[in-house]
């Protein structure tokens, strides 16, 4: 019975009452929310991988055109998801012709080179200020953010590309039925990984 409640507090975490998390994290030995933080996230990356991996493809596609064209492949994170384009330019393994872009660069982007837009949500408005700019110039982006159900306008209605990070909820319930971590730029770190691997494939093959 406890290890079957164990499981349903993984898979179903949105609908376990407190006192089966309470029990849950007795038999992790402690409040250990790590362990659970783990395998929800693990959850996530398999359902961006799962759902996602085609419109990655096609963004990986779309960035390489940068690369060929000797272009720039323009990073934009906001607020935490600037990791994202530091990790890109500046990372152990930096994405080839990858530049980390701010909202005083704009005016560098030519029609050669290509941008990905990271944020939260779809309906960011820094993130949507960039995104217009870019497409009244014609300049073709990608983007990564969780996909918003709302009336508000969304990045994801302009980009090329749009990747849905999928993070709608805190991955673990907590004693008082709330949620907490959000782990953003994580999620979008490995989307950004997966376009990553995509476009080293495409220029090894070009």
């Amino acid at each position: 019975m406890c290890v079957s409640i164990c499981i349903v507090c993984v898979l179903q975490p949105s609908y376990i009452p407190s006192k089966i998390i309470f029990l849950y994290k007795r038999l992790l030995g402690g409040d250990n929310l790590l362990k659970i933080f783990a395998t929800q996230l693990n959850g996530l990356f398999t359902k961006i991988r799962d759902e996602q991996m085609e419109d990655m493809e096609d963004g990986a596609r779309l960035l390489a055109q940068a690369i060929i064209a000797d272009g720039k492949i323009y990073v934009y994170g906001t607020a935490e998801m600037a990791a994202v384009a530091s990790e890109a330019a500046y990372g152990a393994e930096p994405l080839t012709h990858a530049v980390a872009l701010t909202p005083d660069d704009m005016e560098q982007v030519s029609s050669v080179d290509r941008v990905l837009i990271v944020t939260r949500h779809s309906t960011d408005t820094e993130a949507l200020a960039v995104a217009q700019k870019l497409a009244d110039q014609g300049i073709s982006f990608v983007t990564l953010s969780t996909h918003q159900e709302s009336e508000e306008e969304s990045i994801a209605e302009l980009a090329d590309v749009a990747i849905d990070l999928s993070l709608r909820n805190g991955l673990v319930p907590t004693d008082d039925g709330g949620r907490c971590g959000y782990p953003f730029s994580m999620a979008a770190l490995y989307a950004y990984y997966g376009l990553k691997f995509t476009i080293d494939e495409i220029l090894a093959d070009y």
